[in-house]
């Protein structure tokens, strides 16, 4: 993983045909998506369940680009390295999800990974300006976590660029999730954002069987940033 500050788009998988995870993620990476993200919830820390470890490492053959592992689980620790060991590429952990976010970076770098930290909407962008020289990436959630097709919360641009100001001209990515299209991915770009995730804006409209739709949809929200 190189980095660079390039807009990427990163669809999630929560919103693919279920049935056909392997066949969706080769879709998205054929139409243009850069990374493939893959939301991991527990029904505790968010009110949804999703994907354990076995699921990710069924996904990782199929994914040519970046597996990007957002942990919506607390505790979170205990699990990174299994979902490392499943084959993620890049594991972010909520903040919000322990005592000891520094000690839960330690243990993403530890097995090699690249590390995020994630955000909720009601956690301040302060929360993270002393685990940045830990951090790979900087999550910012738009919507409150555990499920797709929300509103856009138009009050988490001013933290997307306060990160920004504290990121500096350290290496690190700045995602947002939640919410992002053609109308808000122009927002958040602006705002400093690189990787953006999108769900239903990426996968609306389309299937396996109608990919370019997929490719269709990334290129309306590129061309939306580039104006």
């Amino acid at each position: 993983m190189d980095f660079d500050r390039r807009i990427k788009i990163a669809p999630s998988i929560l919103s693919a045909d279920f049935a056909n995870f392997g066949a969706e993620i080769r879709a998205i990476e054929d139409q243009g998506a850069d990374w493939v993200h893959v939301d991991v919830m527990d029904g505790h820390f968010v009110p949804n369940l999703t994907f354990g470890p076995p699921a990710v490492k069924a996904f990782r053959p199929h994914v040519k680009t970046v597996m990007d592992v957002h942990l919506m689980i607390a505790p979170v620790d205990a699990y990174i390295e299994a979902y490392a060991e499943a084959g993620a590429d890049m594991i972010t952990a909520h903040v919000e999800a322990g005592p000891h976010p520094h000690r839960t970076l330690q243990a993403i770098r530890a097995t090699g990974k690249k590390a995020g930290i994630a955000l909720n909407p009601g956690t301040p962008a302060e929360a993270v300006e002393y685990l940045l020289d830990l951090c790979d990436m900087v999550l910012v959630m738009t919507v409150n976590p555990g499920f797709g097709g929300q509103r856009f919360i138009h009050g988490q641009l001013g933290k997307i660029a306060r990160i920004r100001e504290m990121i500096g001209d350290r290496p690190i990515h700045i995602q947002v999730d939640g919410g992002v299209d053609p109308s808000t991915a122009p927002l958040v770009a602006k705002a400093g954002a690189d990787v953006l995730v999108a769900g239903s804006a990426v996968f609306k409209g389309g299937s396996v069987e109608r990919a370019e739709v997929y490719g269709a949809n990334m290129r309306a929200i590129r061309e939306a940033i580039a104006g």
